[in-house]
C-alpha cells in the first residue's frame, strides 16, 4: 500500500485515483493515517465478504483441532447451565 499525504493527494488527485484502481492507498496528515482510498471493485468486495458466514468444516484441521481443545474462560463457563 502506498502512503501519500493529503496535500499530495489534493494535488495529484487524478493520478492517485488511478493508483486506487489497483492497490489501496493511505492518506496521512500530520505523520498519522487519516483514511484508506479503496477503488469501488475493492470496497464491494469487502462488503460482500462482511456478510459471508464461514462453516468450521472450511477450516484447515489443525484449527479445528485448536478450537476443539481451548478452554473457555471462566466467565464464558458460566454459560454452559443456560437452559
Amino acid at each position: 500500500m502506498q502512503i501519500f499525504k493529503s496535500t499530495e493527494v489534493a494535488r495529484k488527485f487524478g493520478a492517485i485515483s488511478q493508483i486506487v484502481q489497483t492497490e489501496p492507498v493511505c492518506v496521512e496528515s500530520h505523520g498519522r493515517p487519516q483514511m484508506v482510498m479503496l477503488s469501488p471493485a475493492e470496497y464491494e468486495r469487502l462488503r460482500r465478504q462482511d456478510r459471508r458466514v464461514y462453516s468450521t468444516d472450511h477450516l484447515p484441521p489443525s484449527l479445528r483441532a485448536a478450537i476443539a481443545a481451548a478452554k473457555p474462560s471462566a466467565q464464558a463457563a458460566a454459560f454452559n447451565d443456560e437452559a
